[in-house]
């Protein structure tokens, strides 16, 4: 009974840089998981040009019938988006978090290089532990 799907993290670019599949339902393999995050880039992108209002950052959520995908732009571009049941609460602070993670536990590693997949045990212990929770808080309402 998980309420988010999949994280994914993607780089200025719109490469993937990191995937941590979080439910059973609609598990990918590796292909899928980089078409998903190439198809999410693309789109991100061309909202932001398309918009009619100035400053658009571009899709913020999309939701569909089965899924919600909330994202989360930082200011040097990286994307953060997760895939969750439809109608989960408090997904934004959720990426805002998960943002602190990655800029505590990634960026402040020396031994990662910018731009690069993302192997960094300790995000990875507390990536868990966040969703984990944010799971936990949702069972208790």
């Amino acid at each position: 009974m998980a309420a988010i799907y999949s994280l994914y993290i993607i780089n200025k670019s719109g490469g993937l840089i990191f995937y941590k599949d979080c439910g059973t339902k609609g598990r990918m393999d590796t292909n899928d998981s980089l078409r998903v995050a190439s198809l999410w880039h693309s789109m991100h992108a061309i909202s932001q040009q398309l918009s009619p209002v100035n400053g658009c950052s571009g899709i913020e959520l999309l939701q569909a019938d089965t899924f919600d995908l909330h994202c989360f732009q930082s200011l040097p571009g990286t994307k953060f988006f997760v895939v969750c049941e439809p109608g989960t609460p408090h997904m934004e602070s959720l990426l805002r978090y998960i943002y602190e993670l990655y800029t505590d536990y990634v960026l402040k590693n020396p031994f990662y290089e910018i731009e690069m997949p993302i192997r960094c045990e300790l995000f990875d212990i507390n990536l868990s532990q966040a969703v984990l929770s944010d799971r936990v808080a949702l069972l208790g309402r």
